[in-house]
């Protein structure tokens, strides 16, 4: 990984299609996906759940040679610290003083960035890519890693109500299955009411919305063009972020499917084992009434500009079947109305917030090979 070559950073929030969105940049030549690279230390080398592969994380090759080149090997006695670097800098809360320039703690900040760039350098000299995407999604993660180093982001937005119904219901636990069944152990899913996730949603969405401000380069893409049209949305979003590819890229992608290969990807949610092929298909999205508006009542300034409509689940611009125009990737909005359609198994299990959030200064920036 050359040292000018920038990370593929997804945020936005959960249940929003990140990890579909990075097992489909990692379909193209010369990009690796990582997975949730902030919940790597805690789900792969503490708990030692499953890699995309299918193997434990600590049998899997992969992780194995990326913790030797990066750290020597992985030890569980360095989690303590990054636990504790994580809270003093990576927080939510941080993201104003962050955005507003206000820099405190530089060298706590620049230690816990290098052990992303660490993780990165390693990775991509293992897989021998140009690029590697992390989809860790938390805005203040992004604060600080764009603080530091070259970062590209892909700011990923989807409809806050249709977040809203996928989030809804009791927290329940499903039953674990092995790593040899190509199936992650599971964790109980958080409850999560309309306001909570509605201000959840404004807020992450704020934040880079700001980090755009800032001039960090960050590119809008909508969930729902992606699964109308991935074709279109992957190629104006590639010639975006300037990764080399060529029109046979993306002949694994067909008529609302897509195949995809084995992806060595830590953390998230089922679709990282997924193998073969992958449907896009139409599912309604249920949401009370009340539940609808009230969403809608938190969210609607950002609504408008990523061009939802205020009454539904659709896009506010219609096209006509003869006047269908390219998703339109920089500034996010799309001028074309979507299919409200859903890919059942991408629906990330949200994890309880750890110990992450906080902003972006002007600070020293760092190679990816600095140790």
């Amino acid at each position: 990984m050359a040292e000018a070559d920038p990370v593929i950073f997804i945020g936005g929030l959960g249940r929003s299609g990140s990890m579909l969105l990075e097992r489909l940049l990692g379909e193209l030549p010369g990009v690796a996906p990582l997975g949730e690279v902030a919940h790597l230390w805690r789900h792969g080398v503490q708990a030692g759940e499953p890699c995309g592969c299918g193997q434990p994380f600590e049998h899997c090759p992969f992780w194995r040679k990326v913790g030797a080149r990066g750290f020597g090997q992985w030890r569980e006695s360095q989690i303590g610290w990054l636990r504790r670097l994580c809270v003093r800098v990576d927080r939510t809360r941080r993201i104003p003083a962050y955005a507003l320039g206000f820099v405190s703690r530089e060298a706590e900040l620049v230690e816990y960035v290098r052990s992303y760039t660490r993780i990165y350098a390693a990775a991509a000299e293992i897989a021998d890519a140009h690029t590697v995407v992390d989809s860790s999604r938390h805005a203040s993660l992004a604060y600080c890693l764009s603080a530091i180093m070259d970062l590209r982001i892909v700011h990923l937005v989807r409809d806050p109500r249709a977040v809203a119904a996928s989030r809804r219901g009791k927290a329940r636990h499903r039953k674990p299955r092995l790593p040899e069944d190509g199936r992650p152990t599971t964790r109980p899913e958080a409850r999560w009411t309309p306001v909570r996730t509605a201000v959840d949603w404004f807020v992450q969405n704020l934040a880079f919305e700001f980090l755009r401000g800032k001039g960090v380069d960050v590119v809008r893409v909508r969930y729902e063009d992606l699964l109308a049209r991935p074709a279109e949305t992957l190629d104006a979003l590639t010639t975006r972020l300037g990764l080399p590819h060529a029109t046979e890229s993306f002949a694994f992608l067909g008529d609302r499917q897509a195949r995809i290969g084995v992806a060595h990807t830590v953390a998230g949610n089922p679709l990282r084992f997924g193998v073969g092929r992958i449907g896009f298909r139409d599912r309604p999205v249920k949401l009370p009434a009340t539940h609808r508006w009230l969403v809608t009542a938190l969210t609607w300034p950002l609504l408008l500009l990523y061009g939802y409509r205020l009454g539904g689940l659709t896009p506010r611009r219609r096209a006509t079947a003869s006047r269908v125009r390219r998703p339109h990737i920089i500034d996010g909005a799309s001028s074309s109305e979507p299919a409200r359609v859903h890919v059942p198994h991408t629906d990330e299990v949200e994890d309880p917030p750890c110990h992450r959030h906080p902003g972006r200064p002007a600070l020293r920036r760092i190679s990816h090979h600095q140790r």
